[in-house]
């Protein structure tokens, strides 16, 4: 696996400043969310893409793409528009963002965007064609740039559960299914019984996995320490079935104190790597 950390967590950095600082603290991942002051989609020239894509490069930091910044196409409502905004034309506006992130994406040199349906305001009988509709058209703008898109299951969103994220699969055509984000912090949060076993049986369709301490199941993003999460038993769990991917820790309530988010973030993969070489065999 391949530890990494989510620049929604450094909101009051510069991008390349929090580029170093993620690759100065060992981490060899950058979930990237392009937002209004890292890369904005409306606003990034591409002469400012390439500079970070040749700093990434550079750094040695591979890139993944994320897509929840709150207020960007909407500065009063967060997370809005959605694919489940009723409006046509504001659902138009949310698969455009996902088309220029995954150019902005394909050009940084990242194989994955991960993204998330929304939250339905509004439930009818057509709720579950518009989530249909919005994750197909996702996956075909996405894959027109060349990446992977990655649903993530949020709680409080018309998928929150992976149970959920199985029903939505089931009524896709198969070339138009994306993979699988998985947030460890959110199986505490929707009360799975077992999150260890989830993260074993889901390691072989994940394409991106988030990480977040959760106390209860309240969905408050926590530094390691501050909930009930056992994040070596989680580690473990993904590497025992097969997880080789980007494990990035999502903590965007945390840029007022990043620096020592960032190295609190690093000490747990250091201790959980130390544990797995120590163990025989």
């Amino acid at each position: 696996m391949r530890p990494g950390y989510v620049t929604n967590g450094l909101q009051n950095h510069r991008l390349d400043d929090a580029l170093r600082l993620i690759a100065d603290h060992g981490f060899r991942v950058v979930g990237l969310t392009p937002d209004v002051g890292h890369l904005d989609p409306e606003r990034a020239t591409a002469r400012e893409i390439d500079a970070i894509a040749r700093l990434l490069h550079a750094l040695g930091l591979e890139v993944v793409l994320e897509t929840g910044a709150r207020f960007l196409l909407d500065p009063r409502q967060k997370h809005e528009p959605s694919l489940m905004s009723v409006d046509r034309d504001a659902r138009e506006r949310r698969i455009a963002f996902y088309a220029r992130a995954a150019a902005i994406g394909r050009d940084l040199g990242a194989q994955v965007l991960s993204f998330w349906a929304g939250v339905d305001r509004h439930p009818g009988a057509d709720s579950f064609a518009r989530l249909v509709e919005g994750v197909e058209r996702t996956v075909a703008v996405v894959a027109d740039a060349g990446l992977t898109a990655a649903f993530e299951p949020e709680p409080g969103m018309a998928v929150a559960t992976v149970a959920e994220f199985d029903a939505l699969l089931a009524a896709l055509p198969a070339g138009s299914r994306p993979a699988l984000t998985l947030d460890v912090g959110h199986l505490f949060v929707t009360g799975e019984p077992d999150p260890a076993a989830v993260c074993r049986a889901r390691a072989g369709t994940c394409r991106q996995v988030h990480l977040e301490d959760i106390r209860g199941r309240v969905h408050e993003h926590l530094e390691p320490g501050e909930g009930d999460v056992d994040f070596a038993a989680m580690l473990d769990a993904l590497a025992d079935g097969g997880y080789a991917g980007p494990v990035c820790f999502e903590l965007s309530r945390s840029s007022h104190r990043a620096p020592e988010a960032v190295a609190r973030c690093a000490a747990v993969f250091e201790a959980w790597a130390a544990t797995r070489r120590s163990v025989p065999g």
